[in-house]
């Protein structure tokens, strides 16, 4: 899956680009880790040196290696919630001062704090806004009022700053002053064909389970969804939850507490690769019922698939417009179990997995958001402002919505 680098490093191409502010990639949980792994990849493909410093503790070798041409090289951090994302940040950006990149690329506000220490250090800082955070459950006041700074700085100091929403961006520009870009998470063309094997291990029967996927973290609501399939009271269908929580605590046990009480609650773990892809695949529903999203990377991923999604009304999910069908008010758990058993209900009317899963390719394709984010780096590398109107990127859609019947 990866290799090692040997002593000695490799050959130099003229631009290179480090990225910072995520647990690491491959297959690492997490949003932000699996934009990043997709988009690092495809710059190194258009000749870009691209290395990812990545938290050691999250990573599977403790020494540099090379993952589809990016450099993926640990930073020891402590894994600690509230400590190892400033921290590590900090000390990666003293390792990309040294290694004289032409561009560091931040990942989110609670990184993005460091942006004035990446400026002070003589590096060209491009800020990746991914939502929100101060608005997520699991923070107390201290750390929202540390991710405001976060985001105040990132969107301040740092010579080009892009949007994965367009609320995000009209956000920034509005409370921040500064010009953004809106380029959003992108979607994978998924498997033609796939099998069953991981269905078969964990013993659910192909389109007959609900899935969700997610961290399990307060804001992801998985007690609301255990809840809701509870009120089914269909024995023939499972709730397949996969994630799980990075640091253990009370809301991770409260989850497993109340999935061990009902019947039909199956949680995997963080799953990966071919047997996240057949979870996705053989879904007969995909849920989010999250009070907070930046621009929601599984969802995508879900609709990747061709699979039926409902999600909770939040502004993150209401924009990529996918008919009132497939929303339900935040927190409502009746009114989540009454979605539920209208999206299973047999109908005639909805597109088909393949009419889904392309428009969702369409929409959220990824070579119109690489090109987007080289002419990010290429403004910021040039000192001049990324263009005002780039609300869509080159070539990216100004409308993203599936206008319904999801």
């Amino acid at each position: 899956m990866y290799t090692l680098i040997p002593a000695g490093g490799a050959n130099r191409p003229p631009r290179k680009v480090i990225f910072l502010g995520l647990r690491g990639i491959p297959e690492i949980q997490g949003g932000v880790e699996t934009h990043v792994a997709a988009l690092a990849v495809r710059i190194a493909q258009r000749g870009w040196q691209v290395e990812v410093l990545g938290r050691r503790p999250y990573l599977p070798s403790p020494e540099p290696y090379v993952w589809k041409g990016v450099v993926v090289t640990p930073i020891w951090t402590p894994r600690s919630k509230h400590v190892e994302a400033l921290l590590h940040t900090t000390l990666g950006l003293f390792a990309a001062a040294r290694r004289n990149p032409d561009l560091v690329h931040i990942h989110a506000i609670g990184p993005a704090l460091l942006t004035p220490l990446a400026r002070l250090l003589g590096l060209r800082v491009v800020v990746t806004h991914h939502g929100f955070d101060y608005e997520r459950q699991k923070w107390g006041w201290m750390a929202k009022s540390v991710l405001r700074a976060g985001e105040w700085m990132g969107m301040k100091f740092a010579h080009a700053r892009i949007g994965v929403a367009k609320g995000i961006v009209d956000s920034v520009r509005a409370r921040h002053g500064v010009p953004a870009s809106f380029i959003p998470n992108g979607v994978e063309s998924s498997t033609p064909k796939l099998g069953t094997s991981y269905l078969d291990y964990i013993d659910v029967k192909p389109y007959r389970y609900i899935l969700s996927v997610g961290r399990i973290v307060e804001e992801k609501r998985q007690l609301d969804l255990i809840d809701a399939f509870a009120r089914l009271g269909d024995p023939t269908r499972k709730l397949i939850i996969v994630g799980t929580a990075d640091h253990n605590g009370n809301y991770l046990r409260a989850v497993e507490k109340a999935a061990a009480a009902t019947p039909g609650v199956v949680m995997t773990g963080f799953q990966s690769g071919e047997s996240l892809a057949q979870l996705y695949r053989h879904a007969a529903l995909f849920v989010l019922p999250s009070s907070h999203e930046g621009m929601p990377m599984v969802l995508l991923e879900a609709l990747s698939h061709g699979v039926p999604c409902l999600a909770s009304d939040i502004d993150a999910n209401l924009a990529l417009d996918l008919g009132p069908e497939s929303y339900f008010p935040l927190g409502d758990v009746d009114a989540l179990a009454g979605a539920i058993r209208l999206k299973l209900a047999p109908s005639g009317n909805l597109p088909d997995r393949s009419e889904r899963a392309a428009r969702a390719l369409d929409c959220f394709g990824w070579d119109p958001i690489v090109d987007r984010t080289i002419e990010v780096y290429e403004s910021a590398l040039a000192a001049r402002k990324p263009g005002r109107a780039h609300r869509g990127g080159t070539d990216l859609k100004n409308h993203l919505g599936f206008g319904g019947g999801q």
